[in-house]
């Protein structure tokens, strides 16, 4: 496994983005095909996957696409919405009044406690995937014969 080389602080964004990086480029390098995780779904902690979760090859595609944003930085915004766009005329009223909405709740907070919500929401998603993509490492080499 690859480890990072770059010391920040344990709760640094920059260490969890680090982490979450060296982990998915781990299980690019131990999952050599890929499709054997076609129907293999997550385990939760030794008990049975739930009904319709995602299966492993489907975790596998994801993590590698976050990896590259993570790595790499988002689309541009017009990029972005161009993907985004083709919801319709009813998409286009929700957002006008999503946008009103979140306008009203950007008010009464005040930017630190945004900046705050935010950070912390970034950390727990990204030490989340970053365990599911151990997960996705640690089935694959079961399924193969490699576990350690």
């Amino acid at each position: 496994m690859q480890e990072f080389t770059t010391r920040y602080p344990k709760n640094c964004l920059l260490t969890v983005m680090d982490r979450y990086s060296a982990v998915v480029q781990n299980m690019e390098q131990v999952v050599m095909f890929p499709s054997l995780l076609r129907d293999m779904q997550p385990s939760a902690h030794g008990c049975e996957a739930q009904a319709g979760a995602p299966s492993l090859y489907n975790y596998f595609t994801m993590l590698k696409a976050i990896r590259v944003d993570v790595e790499h930085g988002l689309l541009p915004q017009k990029e972005g919405q161009v993907k985004m766009a083709g919801g319709g005329a009813n998409a286009a009223e929700n957002e006008a009044a999503e946008t009103e909405e979140g306008e009203e709740v950007l008010g009464q907070l005040d930017l630190q406690a945004q900046f705050h919500l935010h950070f912390s929401s970034l950390h727990h998603i990204l030490t989340h995937l970053t365990m599911k993509a151990q997960e996705v490492t640690r089935t694959y080499q079961e399924i193969t014969g490699q576990a350690i």
